[in-house]
């Protein structure tokens, strides 16, 4: 069978099969260690190293190999490490996360509950004999021992595997856990670990996570009446969260006695958010945040006694943003964070910014005592990202051009990733010049796209029209994700390949990153405040009439528009609200009443429910349905544990009420990703069924 584009889509996971991924430098940085399957349509992750001395590079761990020895399939997976994959969209197989010791001579990872230690040095690896169901393994620094999480519990063991300590509450409730993360957590606050080792390997700090005051949704599979509904916890807007605590426990013979632990001490009340936890040699810090996440505090943790001091507080009208990997000290009383100052995020060195105005620092990569690697990009151009370094030098970029780079740093090595528009694929650039090999395939379209900025400077928006197009009237689709928390219009090849496909099917597709979205300064971010709506869809009108400007070839008689998750909200809402512009909608997982998404995420912008409901109604697309006028599809996987398909049914049970025609598609067994290659394949070709339905749209040649 021939190879189209959505088959291939679809089939190399979004063409990221085959790329290195996970890259780590070791602490002298003379080591790269890095996951990638053998292929761009094998989804199992091998483990891989380069010596950096001699270039060479060595297959050191193969999940197939590995698994055969222990007895074991790469899909017999724990439940938890389920959710930790959901909360990371996770969708291939193998080695998908690993932990190295201090000096990166040992790398520990999981595969099918079974754990597993290889040998970066020369490539042995050991089976770590503990009974199945293990997750999340992290080697103590200096390697001897390994600890991980197994159901609700945090287990530290030796190498040989004989003996162990369990750090948890025997007949505890069941919804009590130790060592990993909640919910809100793993999805909001990119913290999805819950146990740190200390410097010297004696003591671990772990989280207590109780979600009993949590409420309980069930997600069932109606397409299997006969099986149980799986019961979840689910902290919606406005309800209770779980009560997260973090405790020292003392790693001493694992003799199997577990050694009196101590409670780490803070203000729960008033900041009952854990963000962040680093422990460093220099001291164990946490981040902890307001519920209304106005308010942040940097503590340092006596380890001694659990009480904790302040070393730095943040506050905003609004909401203080949580940058990943920052409030920790790296030398004495030096203290790495970011915080909005003047418009843009900075890095801040001991309270003061370090980071030039012009920068929107973006994350932390490393931090040491004489160095910090970051990524950020011109506050007035986020469609670039490049990589910095602060020392007592000052800040530097390391990186230039018109291109999308990240790194990964050790010591003094810094690697590297790079991508740009014209080119295909990712490039890991070791500092030799030598690349990191890619087996990812080459997409079969090539994005042809424009990028522009609106009059007023504020809106990145990209268009892509057919390949050899004559000039003549184009449907328009708008493809946009819309939302806090991801660009779309990025000078990568791999953000257009879908955009492109569609565009090759007959379409001009425009993207455009509105007001909300990352990368463009304070007031951009926040003025969405108490408000999702309004200026979102503003802006994806604004981008599209600026683009019919520029490009005459677009029919402002036929727009369309598709998306997901918050895209999906944004596709509804478009119809629902401007049917006027919209001809037609695909919402995919949309959020259709914020009362129903979580705490974290939807509390930050739209306050508590519970104190302004009207904010919560104004921003609901429940209200808006008896307005419908345009064709609808609403797609949502019925697994989905994240957006949960009642925000679709209750939307189709509203448009029925109200008397408005309109079709649901549900993806039986499909969560908030479509890894599945049959799913994800099929998918594209039922999208582009609708449009051309709904827009009465000839079936044109284009169809790979």
């Amino acid at each position: 069978m021939a190879d189209t584009f959505p088959r291939q889509y679809a089939r190399t996971q979004r063409l990221t099969l085959g790329d290195p991924r996970d890259v780590s430098v070791s602490a002298d940085g003379q080591r790269v260690v890095f996951a990638r399957s053998r292929g761009g349509d094998d989804r199992v992750n091998c483990l891989w190293v380069v010596d950096l001395d001699t270039g060479e590079e060595r297959l050191v761990a193969d999940p197939t190999e590995l698994l055969a020895t222990a007895s074991a399939d790469d899909h017999d997976l724990p439940p938890e490490e389920h959710a930790r994959r959901e909360r990371l969209r996770e969708g291939a197989g193998g080695i998908t996360s690993y932990a190295v010791d201090r000096e990166s001579t040992l790398a520990a990872f999981a595969l099918a509950g079974q754990l597993f230690v290889t040998d970066l040095a020369d490539g042995s690896s050991r089976h770590v004999a503990v009974d199945s169901s293990a997750f999340d393994p992290r080697l103590s620094p200096d390697g001897g021992s390994l600890a991980f999480v197994k159901g609700s519990e945090l287990w530290v063991t030796n190498l040989d595997g004989l003996s162990r300590m369990v750090v948890g509450e025997p007949g505890s409730p069941d919804t009590v856990t130790w060592g990993s993360a909640d919910f809100v957590a793993a999805e909001e606050m990119h913290r999805y670990r819950g146990y740190w080792w200390s410097p010297d390997g004696t003591a671990i700090a772990t989280c207590r996570v109780d979600n009993g005051p949590v409420q309980v949704w069930h997600i069932s599979n109606p397409a299997d009446p006969a099986s149980p509904p799986n019961v979840v916890r689910y902290p919606a807007a406005g309800t209770a969260n779980p009560d997260v605590t973090l405790h020292l426990c003392p790693v001493g013979g694992l003799d199997g006695h577990e050694r009196e632990r101590v409670e780490v001490e803070w203000d729960r009340r008033t900041f009952p958010y854990l963000a962040q936890v680093h422990w460093t040699t220099h001291g164990l810090t946490i981040m902890v945040q307001s519920r209304d996440q106005r308010d942040l505090q940097v503590r340092l943790v006596d380890t001694a006694d659990g009480s904790t001091t302040l070393l730095w507080a943040d506050n905003d009208e609004q909401w203080v943003e949580l940058v990943p990997d920052t409030g920790m000290l790296v030398a004495d009383a030096t203290l790495v964070t970011c915080a909005d100052r003047g418009g843009t995020r900075r890095l801040i060195i001991n309270g003061e910014p370090v980071s030039p105005k012009g920068i929107q620092v973006r994350g932390v990569v490393s931090a040491s005592d004489d160095r910090v690697i970051v990524t950020g990009n011109p506050i007035d151009d986020a469609t670039v990202q490049h990589v910095y370094r602060w020392s007592s030098d000052g800040f530097e970029a390391l990186t230039d051009g018109l291109g999308v780079n990240a790194a990964a740093a050790g010591g003094d090595t810094v690697v590297i990733r790079s991508t740009t528009l014209d080119e295909p694929g990712a490039i890991w650039r070791l500092p030799s010049g030598d690349r990191l090999r890619s087996d990812a395939e080459l997409p079969l379209v090539r994005p042809r796209v424009t990028l522009s900025v609106s009059r007023d400077q504020s809106l990145a928006t990209g268009v892509l029209l057919p390949h050899d197009h004559d000039g003549s009237p184009l449907p328009v689709l708008l493809d946009p994700y819309g939302g806090p928390h991801a660009q779309r219009v990025l000078r990568s090849h791999a953000a257009f390949l879908s955009s492109q496909w569609f565009a090759d099917q007959g379409f001009a597709v425009v993207v455009a990153d509105g007001r909300g979205t990352p990368g463009r300064g304070s007031n951009f971010e926040r003025s969405v405040h108490n408000d999702l709506a309004t200026g979102v869809l503003d802006d994806q009108i604004t981008a599209l009439h600026d683009a019919a400007e520029r490009h005459p070839e677009i029919d402002l008689g036929r727009v369309a528009i598709r998306g997901w998750s918050f895209g999906g909200y944004l596709a509804a809402l478009a119809v629902l609200k401007r049917p006027d512009v919209f001809h037609a909608a695909i919402a995919g997982a949309p959020v259709t009443e914020w009362r129903l998404y979580d705490t974290h995420y939807t509390e930050r912008y739209l306050g508590d429910p519970n104190k302004q409901p009207e904010v919560y109604d104004a921003n609901s697309l429940l209200p808006l349905a008896d307005q419908l006028t345009r064709p609808l599809l609403l797609i949502h996987g019925l697994a989905d544990d994240n957006v949960v398909a009642a925000h679709s049914l209750q939307l189709s049970s509203a448009l029925l009420a109200a008397g408005r025609p309109h079709e649901v598609l549900p993806l039986v067994g499909v969560t908030h990703m479509t890894p599945q290659e049959v799913v994800a394949e099929n998918l594209l070709l039922h999208q582009l069924d609708f449009l051309r339905r709904s827009l009465k749209l000839s079936t044109v040649a284009h169809d790979e």
